[in-house]
């Protein structure tokens, strides 16, 4: 057993400050069990939001020392704990409480965009038939646990604060899911230009190095549907061709 020190924000929407936790920190442990021990002996009423402790349910997530993370699948073992480990609440997203933040709009975005809405069964039997390279092409964006570390570190979110131009990386990946599905026939490529504000990302790529899931969110969803939008609205070609038709 060692004790290991902890710089833990406290606080709600109008204003709070680190507060450092010291605690017997053992083999095996992840963050959010120093959290729980945290505050089970001094700090009983510290906000924290969990749920599967697995790192599938997206609850736990958080900045650990500095970087977005899902705190029960961040080790302490692999964290310096010569030092104080700062635990902070993810800062692209109103605060609530403590580690607690407010993602609701994650969810009111995921409302507008349009849905899923498949082309008419090619089979007798009232069903598809898809091509399986078409289902392995947008399988990888289903993995994602909706955690919105993607949101907190992306800059236009975090920094710019433009949620309401920029519909964030996690949204993106849920566009391209139903935009490159075999069967989707809605057009949303005009939302992805100007409602969605798929031109903000200057793919940095920091979305896909915080997915827990491992999802190329960059270079399978992000760029694509970037060439999409560019080739609907700005090929000259494309744009000649309207001129003369119009």
């Amino acid at each position: 057993m060692a004790r290991a020190i902890f710089s833990i924000w406290r606080g709600d929407q109008s204003g709070g400050a680190m507060q450092d936790y010291v605690t017997e920190v053992s083999e095996g442990m992840v963050v959010l069990d120093a959290v729980h021990q945290i505050q089970a002996e001094s700090a009983h009423d510290l906000a924290v939001r969990w749920n599967c402790k697995a790192g599938k349910c997206g609850s736990c997530s958080a900045e650990v020392n500095g970087k977005p993370r899902l705190m029960c699948m961040t080790r302490l073992s692999d964290l310096p704990l010569d030092e104080p480990v700062t635990i902070e609440p993810m800062q692209a997203f109103p605060s609530i409480r403590d580690l607690v933040t407010d993602v609701s709009w994650n969810f009111e975005v995921k409302t507008k965009i349009k849905k899923f809405t498949p082309r008419p069964p090619d089979a007798a039997d009232g069903t598809w038939r898809i091509a399986q390279e078409d289902v392995e092409r947008v399988q990888e964006f289903r993995k994602c646990i909706e955690c919105f570390l993607c949101q907190d570190v992306c800059h236009v979110l975090r920094d710019h604060h433009l949620h309401d131009a920029f519909i964030g990386p996690r949204f993106l990946v849920y566009t391209a899911a139903l935009e490159m599905h075999p069967l989707d026939v809605e057009d949303r490529l005009a939302d992805l230009k100007e409602a969605h504000g798929v031109g903000y990302c200057n793919i940095t790529k920091c979305c896909t190095k915080s997915c827990p899931e491992h999802i190329t969110i960059t270079d399978n969803a992000i760029i694509p549907l970037k060439e999409r939008v560019v080739d609907r609205f700005y090929d000259p070609v494309r744009r000649l061709l309207r001129v003369f038709q119009g």
